[in-house]
Parts: structure tokens; C-alpha cells; sequence
């Protein structure tokens, strides 16, 4: 499992319509192979930055399959227009030792 840790600065004061357009934009990669899950965070003391966290099967099911397939462009589309610039994207993993160790192991 990959985690797709992307920082997401909008432009001031449209956060709801973000939001409304994320909900939309959610349909889209949620249909792509590989996804298994998204989770979208508003930042508390900086309410125009968002940490959205992406869970995808592999890095590829990410960086070929989805952001090389034309749900990308549908997706950036609808959430695109409120970016103030360019989102941070990292990807993590688990450590091997987490990974096999179960639940209790990340905490």
C-alpha cells in the first residue's frame, strides 16, 4: 500500500466550492484501478490549505494509471481551478517491519 500525501494551498475564500468540486472529483478516482481510499483534512490555523491523503495499491496504480489516464485530466478539471499553485505530492509506505507487525504496531 502507497500513501499519497499531497498538500493543496486554494485560493482564498473558496473553500466550500472546493470541497463541493473534491466531492464530485472523488466519483472520479475512486473509479481508477488501484485506489482504495481518500481522505481530505482542512487545515485549522491555514483554512485555504488541505492535506489530501490518497491510499493506492502501488505507486504505479497512481503515477501511470491514474495520473497517465484521462480521469486525470476529468479530475484536475474539477478540482484544478481553485489551486493557488501547484500541489505538494509525496508518497510513503509502510516500513516492513510495520507493515508485518499488524495494527498495534502503529501506534
Amino acid at each position: 500500500m502507497v500513501l499519497e500525501h499531497a498538500l493543496i494551498d486554494i485560493r482564498p475564500g473558496t473553500g466550500e466550492a472546493f470541497e463541493a468540486a473534491l466531492a464530485e472529483a472523488r466519483q472520479v478516482i475512486a473509479a481508477s484501478p488501484g485506489f482504495a481510499s481518500l481522505r481530505l483534512h482542512r487545515g485549522v490555523e491555514t483554512e485555504d490549505r488541505y492535506l489530501l491523503l490518497v491510499e493506492w495499491e502501488t505507486l504505479d496504480d497512481h503515477l501511470v494509471g491514474f495520473r497517465e489516464s484521462p480521469a486525470f485530466a476529468a479530475w484536475r478539471s474539477l478540482i484544478g481551478p481553485y489551486f493557488a499553485s501547484p500541489p505538494e505530492v509525496v508518497h510513503y509506505a509502510l516500513p516492513p517491519a510495520t507493515a508485518q507487525a499488524g495494527p498495534q504496531a502503529r501506534s
